[in-house]
């Protein structure tokens, strides 16, 4: 059975003739130029103009000419020449794969590693993430994230300014690239998350708006007027993103997808743009028989997003919990500024373990309204924690990551909160070795006058709350200062830090109770004064426990032990001196008190008597 295959933009079919669609209701002639030649396009129904012809090879550049303007194409899958410059034709029938027996991994065993493929590595492309494949697979991960990858101005960018959704970056090496890391990553047991954007595009290079109604005034978001998912002609708007999740799953391989701040997309439709990328999906994946994922990025604390279409959700699989984050990075000692001032603490870090989100129906102060929804018909599974990541990183004005703000100590309590959750846990790259290069905030644009406006945005960003000045985003400096320093993994102290994330990441992949990312059988013990949580990990149906310990303060603590447990047997303790830290014995165990040191986890399994 032939799968579909993409037909929006430049494509081959299999006897290798190029057709080509391309929706441009407005217009009055649509021509493509290529190889000397001026080919007119027939104009279809719904605003869609169309030919085949072949004219028109594999690799060859092309423009549209929308009523004699050249443009590139906006559905273009390589812009070699930049985005300013012609497209060039891709024929994916060319390909080869050699991943067809690899098979997704369940949800609840993704452990997720977040990258950006710019600063990862020295090479800086999708070879120089392959080249480091070893360390992650001896790491214990089992699905990266990629930061966007869509084409953006010049050769440095975090990706959300991406401007050809379809095309990818060249310098990271384009389309073929990312297909042979995809490749790597499964034949090593790693899944591919990539990190798309639809609520807006980058505001240099986006044709998007000569090409028909892309755009409405009817909505207004952070980036200027919204993309058009309901408005007056916005079929083609629809179509063009639904197709392009499609074919990262179908073309690319990729195995699920994050979608960029979803609570920016505006849609009053009946069904909803999230709704309808997620049936379609569905599609897919019965005819493919292949597993994919959408796992949102959402600051709503709807659960609506995370619940299934059937039930009137939109339907994507998991979200981020950012709150988890915030309530974390407050507890450990974070300055109560801008979001941060949300949040009380551990308090609602125990919340947040309970219920995911903490504001569900309360009065937000920052946000001044109530706030939020509760979601106990959600599964752990359905939520993404961390202790950090790109934007808490990089939206600082120096780009400070948690090694350069926390001790050591802290660094191993904060990956031990993350892995005991009942949720999906993920890194940010360079964290297991504490990282101490900066993730800054990078472009590379070409237009003097954006340049200037997004360098004055910045400054203005962080005027009231620092002194001083903030990193130069368009300096080839503030991109290299963020690449990863690997020569650290040497050092004994990120050695020690690394073997404390593949204890973490074993006994999380070992044990059952912890897998499966049950939250009907999580209790919660808060010790508000002493700044400490005692947490019992369960199995609906099993009398098996892990306990974990998480002593936020810089004094020891002694915690009871939980009632009615028994057949205490030690798993991991932060604070010993094979991780770097200053114990030599196991912990004090005093009836049924444990003692436990300054900023420190320790955990046991047990049974409940």
């Amino acid at each position: 059975m032939h799968l579909p295959e993409r037909n929006i933009g430049l494509n081959f079919n299999r006897e290798g003739l190029a057709t080509i669609r391309v929706w441009a209701p407005l217009a009055k002639t649509l021509n493509i130029s290529v190889n000397g030649l001026t080919l007119p396009l027939i104009k279809d129904d719904l605003g869609y103009w169309t030919l085949t012809t072949n004219e028109i090879q594999h690799g060859d550049y092309y423009w549209l000419l929308l009523d004699d303007q050249q443009l590139p194409d906006p559905a273009s899958l390589a812009q070699p020449l930049g985005v300013h410059g012609p497209s060039q034709a891709i024929d994916f029938h060319n390909d080869t794969w050699h991943d067809l027996n690899w098979v997704n991994h369940p949800l609840n065993e993704y452990i997720i590693y977040e990258i950006h493929t710019g600063t990862f590595s020295n090479e800086g492309d999708f070879d120089g993430i392959a080249k480091h494949i070893e360390h992650l697979v001896g790491l214990g991960i089992t699905a990266i994230e990629l930061m966007p990858v869509a084409a953006f101005p010049g050769s440095r960018n975090w990706g959300y300014d991406g401007v050809f959704p379809y095309a990818v970056q060249h310098s990271y090496g384009g389309y073929e690239g990312l297909r042979k890391l995809v490749e790597a990553c499964h034949q090593n047991g790693i899944a591919v998350i990539l990190d798309v954007v639809y609520n807006h595009i980058g505001p240099e290079g986006n044709y998007l708006p000569q090409f028909g109604p892309y755009f409405t005034d009817k909505y207004k978001t952070p980036w200027g007027d919204a993309v058009n998912f309901d408005d007056n002609g916005s079929y083609g708007a629809r179509e063009f993103f639904i197709e392009n999740a499609l074919m990262w799953f179908r073309d690319f391989h990729i195995d699920a997808l994050r979608l960029d701040a979803v609570h920016a997309i505006k849609d009053f439709s009946a069904v909803h743009l999230l709704q309808e990328i997620s049936t379609r999906t569905a599609i897919l994946m019965a005819q493919t028989g292949r597993v994919h994922y959408l796992i949102a990025e959402s600051d709503l604390n709807d659960p609506r997003y995370i619940t299934a279409v059937s039930a009137n959700g939109m339907g994507m699989n998991a979200q981020w919990a950012d709150e988890f984050h915030h309530a974390l990075r407050v507890t450990a000692g974070e300055e109560k500024l801008g979001y941060y001032s949300d949040f009380s603490g551990i308090e609602h870090l125990a919340k947040s373990y309970q219920e995911a989100y903490v504001y569900t129906e309360l009065f937000s102060p920052e946000r001044n309204r109530i706030f939020g929804k509760s979601a106990p018909d959600c599964e752990g599974k359905q939520f993404v924690v961390f202790s950090q990541n790109h934007d808490q990183v990089g939206n600082r004005m120096l780009g400070e990551r948690s090694s350069q703000l926390f001790s050591f100590e802290m660094l191993k309590l904060f990956a031990s909160a993350v892995f005991i959750s009942p949720f999906l846990q993920m890194l940010f790259m360079g964290e297991e070795w504490a990282e101490t290069n900066p993730f800054q905030y990078f472009v590379s644009h070409t237009d003097p006058e954006l340049v200037a406006l997004v360098r004055k945005g910045r400054s203005e960003e962080f005027s009231a709350m620092h002194q001083g000045d903030a990193p130069d985003p368009q300096s080839e400096d503030t991109f290299l200062n963020s690449k990863l320093n690997w020569n650290l993994i040497q050092e004994p102290r990120s050695q020690a830090l690394i073997k404390y994330y593949k204890a973490l990441i074993t006994l999380r992949k070992s044990n059952l109770v912890l897998k499966m990312c049950d939250r009907d059988s999580l209790k919660i013990h808060l010790y508000k004064e002493q700044n400490c949580l005692v947490i019992e990990r369960g199995l609906t149906g099993s009398d098996q426990v892990i306990l974990g310990f998480l002593n936020f303060s810089a004094k020891s603590q002694s915690l009871p032990i939980p009632a009615g447990l028994t057949g205490l047997q030690l798993l991991l303790q932060s604070a010993s001196n094979q991780y770097y830290g200053s114990e030599t014995q196991a912990p004090q165990l005093e009836g049924h008190q444990l003692l436990i040191t300054p900023t420190s986890f320790i955990a046991y399994s047990a049974t409940y008597a």
